[in-house]
C-alpha cells in the first residue's frame, strides 16, 4: 500500500492591496501570491474504514485533529465528489512545521497539499480540485498550484502571471512567534481604498510599487512586526522585504543565498526566539 507525501508550500503575498468591504462582509482584494519551496509535510495511506489525521511537529499544539480540520474537510469533499475514485478511509500525518495563523498560508495550504495529493494519484481533474478548493477556503485554490499567480475577488479569481524571474530567489521567513486574528486585523483596517495592484510586465517592480494594505493595522497591533520588517530591510543583500497577508510572518528576498544564510545566522545571534524558515520562491 503506497504512503503518499506532499508539501504544503508556505505562502507569501507579495502585495496585498484591500479594495473595499462588499455586501456579504468579505472585502475585496487585488494580490500577488508567491510560494516557498519549503512547507508543511502531509502523508496519507489509504489503510482504513474511516479518515483519521495525526498531527505531528513543531507547531502541532492546540490543532484540532477532529473532523472539523480543513485537511479532513477537504478528503471529505472530495470523497463526496469522487465517491468511486477515493478510497473509504486514509491515515494521514501533518508535520506541522509552519507557524499557525502567520500569513503564509497554514490551513488553507494544508488544505489544497491533501487535495493535490490525493486527487493526482486518484485521477481527479485540475479543474475539479480548484473548484473544491474554492469551497474551503479563500486562499486554497491559490495554494492548490502553488505558483506565482495574481489573486482578485477574496483572493479566489487566480491570473498566472507569465513572469519567472523570481524562481528560486532567496528567501528568509521570519515570525516573532506570535500569531495575529486575521478577521481582527481586517476588523482595524481604515476602510480606505489606496488605488489597484499594477500590472507591471517585471513582477517585482509591480510588488515593490504596491503595498500590504493589512500591514498598518497589524503593526498598531502588534508593533514588534515593525521590528521584524525593519530588521529585515538592513540586512545585507535584501531586495525586497514585507510583511505577508494578515501577519505576523515577515519576508525578505535576497540577491543571493550567501546573503540570506549570512542574516539567518544573523538572526539567531540577535533574535534566538524569533522563528525563521530559510528557503527559496518556486
Amino acid at each position: 500500500m503506497s504512503k503518499l507525501t506532499e508539501i504544503a508550500y508556505a505562502k507569501i503575498n507579495l502585495a496585498l492591496h484591500v479594495r473595499g468591504k462588499m455586501p456579504n462582509g468579505y472585502h475585496a482584494l487585488e494580490t500577488i501570491f508567491a510560494f516557498a519551496e519549503d512547507g508543511d509535510i502531509l502523508q496519507a495511506v489509504a489503510d482504513r474504514a474511516e479518515d483519521h489525521l495525526t498531527i505531528t511537529g513543531p507547531f502541532a499544539e492546540g490543532l484540532d485533529a477532529g473532523k472539523d480540520n480543513l485537511v479532513l474537510r477537504a478528503v471529505a469533499a472530495l470523497r463526496e465528489a469522487y465517491p468511486d475514485k477515493i478510497p473509504a478511509g486514509f491515515s494521514i500525518i501533518l508535520d506541522k512545521r509552519l507557524p499557525i495563523a502567520a500569513g503564509i498560508g497554514g490551513g488553507s495550504a494544508d488544505a489544497a497539499a491533501i487535495l493535490r495529493m490525493i486527487g493526482q494519484h486518484y485521477g481527479v481533474p485540475h479543474e475539479a480540485l480548484l473548484t473544491l478548493a474554492a469551497h474551503l477556503g479563500a486562499d486554497v485554490p491559490a495554494c492548490v498550484d502553488s505558483c506565482l499567480v495574481r489573486g482578485e475577488g477574496v483572493g479566489e479569481k487566480l491570473t498566472q502571471i507569465a513572469d519567472y524571474s523570481l524562481e528560486n530567489k532567496p528567501l528568509l521567513l521570519v515570525n516573532p512567534r506570535v500569531s495575529c486574528s486575521t478577521p481582527m486585523i481586517f476588523k482595524n483596517w481604515d476602510g480606505i481604498d489606496r488605488g489597484p495592484l499594477a500590472t507591471d510586465s517585471h513582477i517585482l517592480d509591480a510588488s515593490r510599487s504596491g503595498r500590504n494594505d493589512l500591514e498598518p493595522p497589524a503593526r498598531k497591533i502588534l508593533p514588534i512586526i515593525g521590528d521584524v520588517v525593519e530588521w529585515l530591510q538592513q540586512q545585507k543583500g535584501v531586495s525586497f522585504s514585507r510583511m505577508s497577508g494578515s501577519g505576523a510572518t515577515c519576508f525578505a528576498l535576497f540577491d543571493n543565498i550567501a546573503d540570506r544564510d549570512i542574516a539567518r545566522e544573523k538572526l539567531k545571534d540577535e533574535h534566538p526566539q524569533w522563528w525563521a524558515l530559510s528557503s527559496v520562491l518556486r
